[in-house]
């Protein structure tokens, strides 16, 4: 049988015409964008017509993006950025978080910085009279993202920055798994500082971007020749950075709602077997399903059903490669049985009932 990949959280196939539009940067018009010739021209023109696509996306300025090789980078830029032009020393994150905020925050404390994590509820959310609250005079930025990478919960950002706004609050989301599939209006939704990767939404691996509101001071991440407003120096990546403003506009394309549809018909007929969905089932991302499945080993599941051809992922794929993190799945309250028997499919095409009951099939025999 056909083989399907349902980890579209972790990364994406490239779209065909994302290739194809970044081939010539390869092989034809590949100048350094800072080279005073005809080649580097036509790569400055690429790249500035790049950013100027993805800054409409947000609704924001396209000097206003600083292009990164990914989220992680991008996350660790705002707050690194952020921390040497600040006397302000708290920093207000979720109990949520990618790794890629959590570990600059957890470094941070050797700076002096107190840090203070917001807890959810059981769908995943923060509670806003909580934030208003632990906002004071001495807060630098809160952080809180977009759409989880674990459960698929989708914050109220909009809600979110317009407190920070209101407190004179700087505010930056990770949208690594919303960019392109959900609507961002920096502007309407008070957003200061945002982070997007183009891997999640058919675009190459290795690009990404932050947004920075202009009139934010962002202290250098790298020194050199002064691209990327002297925040980051370095040759651009303009093969990338045309990639993922080709992604951005052939992501729109998917019938987001036809794959919420699947998404619901999965988590109900998974439900049938005893699963319980985590995260909200309203304000969710259309791809996500996360389950548990207490006292099944999430692991061995996820083993089972790849010699069948099934990918799916028990968590995210950022923590893989060290100690696994529970704590998104802890900070919504489940136990150790509950985390355990944890799966996570995330979709990124619309499934037929077919595929459907091919899915449910091969869990509830793995499940034997």
């Amino acid at each position: 049988m056909n083989p399907l990949y349902l980890d579209a959280a972790s990364t994406t196939p490239v779209f065909p015409n994302v290739v194809k539009m970044m081939g010539p940067y390869f092989s034809h018009t590949y100048g350094n964008p800072s080279s005073p010739h005809a080649f580097g021209e036509q790569a400055l023109k690429a790249l500035n017509d790049a950013r100027t696509r993805l800054a409409r996306e947000l609704h924001a300025k396209p000097h206003e993006l600083i292009f990164t090789s990914g989220a992680t980078e991008s996350n660790n830029l705002a707050l690194f950025g952020l921390a040497h032009h600040s006397k302000k020393k708290k920093i207000i994150v979720s109990a949520i978080e990618h790794a890629s905020m959590k570990a600059p925050c957890e470094y941070l404390r050797s700076w002096g910085y107190t840090i203070v994590t917001l807890p959810v509820n059981s769908e995943g959310f923060i509670d806003f009279a909580q934030l208003e609250k632990e906002v004071d005079e001495n807060t630098l930025v809160v952080s809180v993202m977009h759409a989880n990478n674990v459960v698929g919960t989708l914050q109220d950002i909009g809600t979110i920055g317009t407190l920070c706004h209101k407190k004179n609050v700087l505010f930056h989301t990770d949208a690594a798994q919303s960019f392109g599939k959900e609507r961002i209006d920096v502007r309407a939704m008070n957003i200061d500082l945002l982070s997007a990767s183009a891997h999640k939404i058919g675009g190459p691996k290795g690009i990404g971007i932050l947004y920075v509101r202009e009139g934010i001071n962002l202290g250098a991440a790298m020194f050199g020749g002064g691209q990327e407003r002297g925040i980051r120096s370095g040759t651009e990546n303009v093969a990338g950075a045309v990639g993922f403003a080709t992604a951005v506009a052939d992501v729109k394309k998917k019938d987001w709602k036809k794959i919420a549809h699947s998404r619901d018909l999965l988590m109900n007929e998974l439900e049938k077997m005893g699963g319980v969905v985590n995260g909200s089932r309203v304000y969710r991302l259309a791809n996500n399903v996360h389950v548990s499945f207490p006292r099944v080993d999430a692991e061995m599941l996820v083993t089972r059903l790849s010699q069948k051809g099934i990918y799916i992922s028990t968590g995210s794929a950022c923590e893989s490669h060290g100690d696994k993190e529970d704590y998104v799945l802890r900070a919504l309250g489940l136990g150790k049985k509950e985390i355990d028997g944890s799966i996570r499919i995330s979709l990124w095409d619309a499934l037929s009932s077919t595929q459907i009951q091919r899915i449910v099939k091969e869990i509830k025999n793995s499940l034997i």
